[in-house]
């Protein structure tokens, strides 16, 4: 083994403390999140540098091991990591061990965190019509006798939704292995997060179309009060595929129901699982 795979975590961010050149030191992964490290966790580091600082710690780009992952960037090139990128969320939840820029590196990570006005916007509109379209795809897959088209596209319709929900609140969607951590300490606003992920987890096992339709129903209402009404009304008459349906009132065919008129969903993000009919 070598002196560079045998580099222990505590060893290198003591190394990397006595190095002028090193600004921050930011620890990202099931490390920065309380109660997700395993006896399998590794420590993956960004470890940043002052714009033009000579270094020695250059030699450590690029250095992984089960152990210790490091990633040596610039300051630079540290503020536009994940802006955006898969790494966003990384860098939200990451944790500082060293700032030298009185507060600089942490407020770096902040930005990272809070998507902008106008960018959430336009991502929520995007994703809320890649959702209906994976959704519209796998009702109508349903309906036409084709379960397994109908299930692979309820479970593409499940990564649109949470991209969807979380730029509406102006926050990057965690990995999906943090994803039920991210709720239970950061909640999505309205929303009762353990039936959000009971909706998921019934949609993505079963491609459940009654629970496709009533989640779909809420998700129509909070982006209707959103604004984002005119991607959804350019789906015009597909709409009453995609939205929960009742008998009649003698118990005649579905009918299309009324968004917020089931008293079962008379509270934002609240999903009844059983079967779809009054």
């Amino acid at each position: 083994m070598t002196a560079q795979q045998s580099l222990t975590y505590d060893a290198f961010v003591e190394r990397a403390m006595a190095d002028p050149a090193v600004v921050g030191l930011v620890l990202k992964g099931s490390r920065a999140h309380d109660g997700m490290a395993t006896e399998h966790s590794d420590h993956d580091l960004y470890v940043v540098l002052a714009d033009g600082a000579a270094t020695d710690l250059r030699h450590f780009a690029g250095h992984r091991t089960p152990r210790l992952d490091l990633v040596i960037v610039s300051l630079t090139e540290f503020r536009a990591a994940g802006m955006p990128g898969h790494e966003r969320y990384a860098l939200a939840r990451a944790r500082t061990v060293l700032d030298r820029l009185d507060g600089g590196i942490a407020r770096i990570l902040a930005a990272k965190a809070r998507l902008g006005a106008d960018e959430a916007f336009r991502a929520a509109g995007g994703w809320l019509d890649a959702y209906a379209n994976s959704l519209y795809r796998s009702v109508k897959n349903d309906r036409d006798g084709e379960p397994l088209a109908a299930r692979l596209d309820a479970a593409d319709s499940l990564g649109h939704l949470l991209e969807l929900l979380f730029a509406l609140d102006r926050r990057p969607r965690p990995y999906n292995k943090y994803l039920r951590w991210e709720l239970a300490r950061h909640p999505l606003p309205g929303w009762d997060g353990d039936a959000l992920l009971r909706a998921v987890d019934r949609i993505s096992a079963s491609g459940d179309v009654a629970v496709q339709r009533r989640l779909f129903a809420r998700v129509e209402a909070v982006a209707r009060r959103e604004g984002h009404g005119p991607v959804l009304d350019a789906w015009g008459e597909d709409l009453r595929l995609m939205r929960p349906s009742r008998r009649g009132p003698l118990g005649g065919p579905g009918q299309t129901a009324a968004v917020g008129m089931d008293a079962r969903h008379d509270r934002p993000g609240h999903l009844h699982l059983g079967d779809e009919g009054a």
